[in-house]
Order: C-alpha cells, then sequence, then structure tokens
C-alpha cells in the first residue's frame, strides 16, 4: 500500500506536532526501507511476475525479516524507541512505533497471503485488495487525501518553500503512484531493489518542508 503508507506518515502529524514530518513518513516506510536491501544481499526473496496481481507484478516470495508482523512489532519498537532517545518524547516514540507497525497492517489488506506472522511461521496472511486495480485506488487515493489534509490542518508554510516543496513532494509521491499502479513492470528485482533505496531522499526531504512549516496552533 504504498500512497497508503504516505498516508500514515502525514497523519501523524496531527498525533505528534513536535515531531519532524521525515522521523513521520520513516515510520511507516522503514519496513520499505529494509526490504530493498535484504533482497539485494540475498536474505530475502522476490520476482517479477507479470499478472501475479492487478496492481503489481512484484511476487513477495520470501520477505519474513521485513514484512512479518514479529519483525514489524520489533522494528517498530527498536525504531521508537530510538526517537524516544534522541526527541526525549515519549509520544513522539510511541507514534513513530505505531507508524513501523501500521505498515503490516496496511499492507494485510492490499496483499495475497504472503505475510508472515512470524519469521520462520507457516502462518500467511493477506486480504488480496492488489487483485483489483480499482479497488486499490479507491482506498488509497482517498486515505492519502486524508493524510495531507490533516498535515496541512497541522501546519502552515513559515515561507514559498514550505509551500513549494510540499507541493513537490505530494506531487512525486502521486506520479510514483501513477507509474505503479499503470506503468510497465520493472526489469529485475535488483532495479527494484536500487529505486526502493533510492526512495530514502523522501525522507530529508521530507524534513526540509517540514522545518519550513509551523504548527497552526502557535502561529495562533
Amino acid at each position: 500500500m504504498c500512497i497508503g503508507h504516505a498516508a500514515v506518515g502525514f497523519a501523524s502529524k496531527a498525533a505528534a506536532p513536535r515531531a519532524s514530518l521525515g522521523v513521520l513518513l520513516a515510520a511507516p516506510f522503514l519496513l520499505d526501507l529494509l526490504w530493498p536491501v535484504f533482497i539485494l544481499t540475498g536474505v530475502e526473496s522476490a520476482s517479477i511476475e507479470p499478472g501475479n496481481t492487478a496492481f503489481t507484478p512484484i511476487a513477495f516470495d520470501s520477505t519474513p525479516w521485513s514484512h512479518s508482523l514479529l519483525m514489524a512489532v520489533l522494528w517498530g519498537a527498536l525504531f521508537g524507541f530510538l526517537v524516544h532517545i534522541v526527541s526525549r518524547s515519549v509520544l513522539a516514540g510511541g507514534v513513530v512505533a505505531l507508524g513501523v507497525v501500521s505498515h503490516w497492517i496496511c499492507d494485510a489488506v492490499v496483499h495475497r497471503p504472503d505475510l508472515p506472522l512470524t519469521p520462520n511461521g507457516t502462518i500467511f496472511v493477506g486480504m488480496g485488495l492488489w487483485n483489483s486495480r480499482a479497488g486499490t485506488l479507491a482506498l488509497e487515493l482517498p486515505l492519502f487525501a486524508l493524510g495531507v489534509w490533516l498535515y496541512l490542518r497541522t501546519t502552515k508554510p513559515k515561507d514559498a518553500t514550505g509551500r513549494w516543496a510540499l507541493a513537490g513532494l505530494i506531487a512525486f509521491f502521486l506520479v510514483a503512484y501513477a507509474g505503479t499502479a499503470f506503468g510497465p513492470p520493472p526489469p529485475n528485482m535488483t532495479v527494484v531493489g536500487w529505486t526502493g533505496i533510492a526512495g530514502l531522499i523522501l525522507i530529508p526531504w521530507a524534513a526540509w518542508v517540514d522545518a519550513h512549516r509551523d504548527l497552526v496552533d502557535e502561529m495562533a
């Protein structure tokens, strides 16, 4: 649920307004930032199978360390603890931890039954919404709009950068999403892996946006 994860990150600003948007977006995307590293190093495996689902041709063959429920909880606890230590905010740490776990929950809605509960488990979860492109778009786009609306309701731009850098970030998510939904299959998993790692640029971009925006309550 790629753009759905972004929705969680944007919406989280309303729950933890003093946390940077960069950190808040990193949380729901953390599993997908770990996954390409595990794919490229052979720790996990996936393949390109056109027609695997209507929305994505990627088959998640084995993702126990990035996308099992148990590991999502552990990664969330670790990331939340680190944020708590750095920010000295229990609230920020808790929101970030929940953001990481939200990734697995969102994926459980759209994936085929390929998400394990534990790394070595035999029970796999997935409701398969990706089997319907229209159904996926009908769920994810309104969620993204809601998340952005909550962010806009919580913050206001300090300057032109705070306005236009945010517009660019939102546009980037939408264009990337359209490419995923309607574009051709990627040539191989190496390209997918490096593309996923390149997505790290979104974190400092989001932090830059947030640094140029004020909280609405502080401006009242």
